[in-house]
């Protein structure tokens, strides 16, 4: 799907309603919080509130009080209704919420305000799960990361705009507690009306029977989500992001008054920057990511998380301030000002970077009869994760530090804690070099790439043309390959690690080592029985000469074990390059080809079985590679 096919569904039914629906639902609940915020920090005295400072605390913590307690609940009324009717169910919900909050308006009761705050924590703990296990059902998987992009743009769109009209609403002289009032009811029926328009999103699990304790729930839901690794630490790493987010954002108030001597128009100013660069970041995901599941972008994100985060720092530091109280316009004026702009946006960017693949990753990897619950098991994380921040935060205000430093030390946190997770699911580092190569060194056109099934076994046979094939093939596959290797790569200090990370399969000549290739055609066999792809060189080595050699004959072997498919695919462009065996001058190579050289993939139509003899597999792959080696 294109930069623009990405835009298009906007355009689609089976995307743009629900998208209108999370962007109004997002915007509202903003209008109604920032206004509310408004009246206890400037207005207080009118309404007769006597600690606004303790209350505009409680707010975010009455907000997130019901994911923590309903996330649980949340997720199995979502697997088990249809979720466009859930989603009118939940926007019915929050005009009755904007009704409550337009008689405490009008009536300047705090306690009914209050309630409304619950209420609306309420409404999006119930649209959450629906918010994700969506996407699914109605877009296809090249289409997930594009569409997870344009959600998280929208959200954080909706988010800054929410802020500004509220903020504006709230202060226009006289009536703007009845315009508060009356905008956010209006934006509560628009979103219903829009909710009509939802196409049918059958429910995955009709007959659940619901549990009413949601703490036993909240337990069952995690300890389930656990079972699969993977989903289980991408929920960990969304949380984190969270986390992240909390700790810079709750700063940004005092961080745009004390350090950067700005009025509310420089913190305006900071939301807008940071939510603009989410929406940039999670837009890019769908083209930096070929149109796949590409997990590599989250360690490129944790990386700019960390690194802008540090920058920022460093840039306050450096920041030239002068003693008078600052507008956005007169912010722009002093000494470094661009700097700490560009390092919050950048901070967005790669945030938006890190989410997005990681919501496609939960996506397609969980039990699509889990999904919504495994969505609500992550709300309660992420809740947490966010009180968690608040708690940091307090704590590092004991001892001492300063904003600026906090964010230092946040950011130092964030590069211990990606450490941490790569290092328990290695498919993230790996992906991520591997998108680094055909990113930096080579362009790669990746030619029917659809033809890699999207699930179940299979055996992928391709020409062996330089030292990175697999990390080429990796990167342009859909789905995680076990590559099937010489052992002596094993033995290498780095290469070993990073292909046993991999999960590739070792394998030597029969008069080498006959109990390693035996061992090698049983894990083969056994990786095919659990449904993974399963890629051999059937040539057995590195061409020498560029031209393909002889395919031998373990491909018979591995098919009389398993009746599997097999895909044929060629390498074209790779030839030449460094890390061949080009016998021509090493040094004259490494110049000849230039950087970002262009090479492709081609993938053939599946062969089966039966007809999947060496000759004619080796025809087939030496017919898609045609003349450019």
């Amino acid at each position: 799907m294109s930069q623009s096919g990405q835009f298009s569904l906007l355009t689609q039914r089976r995307f743009a309603p629900f998208f209108w629906t999370q962007f109004l639902g997002a915007f509202n609940d903003n209008v109604f919080k920032t206004a509310f915020l408004v009246v206890l920090t400037f207005d207080a005295a009118n309404w007769g509130i006597a600690d606004p400072a303790m209350l505009a605390t409680l707010i975010p913590g009455l907000f997130i009080l019901p994911y923590v307690v309903f996330s649980a609940t949340a997720g199995q009324i979502a697997e088990k209704m249809e979720k466009g009717r859930l989603a009118r169910y939940v926007k019915v919900i929050e005009i009755v919420i904007m009704l409550v909050a337009g008689l405490g308006w009008m009536t300047k009761s705090v306690p009914l305000l209050l309630a409304a705050v619950i209420g609306m924590g309420v409404h999006s703990t119930l649209f959450g799960p629906v918010k994700y296990a969506y996407l699914p059902q109605q877009l296809k998987a090249e289409e997930l990361v594009g569409g997870n992009g344009l959600i998280e743009m929208g959200t954080f769109v909706g988010i800054l705009l929410g802020q500004v009209i509220g903020t504006a609403l709230v202060q226009y002289k006289p009536g703007g507690i009845g315009m508060v009032a009356g905008a956010t009811l209006f934006f509560a029926v628009l979103g219903l009306l829009v909710s009509t328009r939802i196409p049918l999103s059958p429910a995955p699990e009709p007959e659940l029977k619901i549990n009413p304790n949601p703490f036993s729930e909240t337990i069952r839901n995690l300890a389930f989500s656990r079972k699969n690794r993977t989903v289980f630490l991408s929920m960990l790493g969304n949380s984190w992001f969270w986390f992240y987010g909390a700790m810079i954002l709750s700063q940004f108030p005092l961080y745009a008054k004390d350090y950067l001597h700005g009025d509310p128009s420089v913190f305006v100013g900071l939301l807008t920057v940071f939510s603009i660069g989410v929406g940039v970041g999670s837009l890019l995901c769908e083209k930096l990511s070929g149109h796949k599941v590409e997990i590599g972008l989250v360690p490129f994100g944790s990386i700019g998380l960390s690194l802008f985060g540090i920058e920022l720092y460093f840039a306050s530091v450096a920041y030239g301030a002068g003693p008078q109280l600052v507008t956005m316009a007169g912010f722009f004026s002093n000494h470094g000002s661009l700097r700490i702009l560009i390092d919050v946006a950048m901070i967005g960017v790669f945030g938006g970077l890190f989410i997005v693949p990681l919501f496609a990753l939960i996506q397609t990897r969980c039990d699509p009869k889990h999904l919504s619950r495994t969505i609500g098991g992550m709300n309660i994380l992420n809740a947490l994760f966010m009180i968690a921040a608040a708690g940091a935060a307090i704590v590092m205000h004991q001892f001492g530090l300063s904003i600026p430093q906090m964010f230092l030390a946040t950011a130092v946190l964030n590069a211990i804690v990606a450490v941490y997770i790569f290092s328990l699911v290695p498919e993230f580092l790996i992906r991520f070099m591997a998108w680094m190569l055909i990113h930096t060194i080579h362009r790669v056109e990746v030619v029917d790439v659809e033809r890699i099934p999207a699930e179940g076994a299979a055996v992928l046979v391709c020409n062996h043309v330089s030292f990175v094939d697999a990390l080429v093939i990796g990167a342009a596959s859909p789905r995680p390959i076990r590559f099937v290797m010489d052992h002596r790569i094993f033995k290498t200090p780095f290469m070993g690690w990073f292909f046993r990370t991999a999960r590739a399969i070792p394998i030597a000549p029969a008069k080498e080592d006959p109990w390693l290739m035996e061992k090698a055609y049983i894990d083969i066999a056994q990786a095919l029985a659990e449904g993974d792809l399963v890629c051999i060189f059937p040539e057995g080595k590195l061409t020498s000469t560029g031209e393909m050699n002889e395919f031998r004959g373990g491909i018979v072997k591995i098919l009389e074990r398993s009746q599997v498919p097999v895909i044929p695919m060629a390498l074209r462009g790779l030839w030449g390059s460094l890390l061949t065996r080009d016998p021509t001058n090493l040094f004259g190579r490494s110049f000849a080809r230039g950087p970002r050289s262009q090479l492709a993939l081609a993938v053939g139509a599946p062969v089966q079985p039966a007809q999947a003899t060496p000759e004619y597999l080796h025809q087939q792959v030496k017919s898609l590679r045609g003349d450019w080696k």
